[in-house]
């Protein structure tokens, strides 16, 4: 089997590389009940008083979203957002493999500068970092420009 057949077969068989799975059991009643309601209302309260506590009380320290216009992805070029996904996904499995670090795809449909800032801003809450990533020069390096200078978790591409 030649490597594009299997690649072809990888992606398809497993529709992606990549899924979220659960910390904690849910074996019963009990359990369901202090990973959700009625218990978890206990750290978000915790998390209103104190914005930083999110990092002890959620997966955000260990998140990171993967951001891409698919506008210059490994030497394809500009392929688009849907396109550059499985990219995207391979860079997911990077991260875990290699850092332990749970990452995200998120393919933007706009080459806008301005959008993607704003979409990513709004990312803040949940991520505890953003690589920008095949988003082609110079808007990757005025993107990152912008979001260092108006966000308080790391960016890098």
């Amino acid at each position: 089997m030649s490597v594009k057949e299997a690649a072809l077969r990888l992606h398809r068989e497993n529709a992606g590389k990549i899924k979220i799975a659960s910390k904690v059991p849910l074996a019963n009643a009990f359990d369901l009940s202090i990973a959700y309601t009625p218990g978890v209302a206990e750290p978000c309260k915790e998390i209103n008083q104190n914005r930083e506590l999110v990092y002890e009380y959620t997966a955000k320290g260990n998140m990171v979203a993967i951001v891409t216009d698919g506008s210059a992805v490994l030497g394809l070029g500009d392929i688009g957002p849907e396109a550059a996904y499985p990219v995207m996904e391979g860079k997911a499995l990077l991260f875990k493999a290699f850092a332990g670090v749970d990452a995200f795809p998120i393919c933007v449909n706009t080459k806008e500068i301005e959008k993607i800032v704003e979409t990513v801003k709004l990312l803040e809450p949940t991520f505890g970092g953003i690589n920008l990533e095949d988003i082609a020069a110079p808007n990757c390096f005025i993107i990152e420009k912008k979001l260092k200078e108006e966000m308080s978790i790391p960016i890098f591409h």
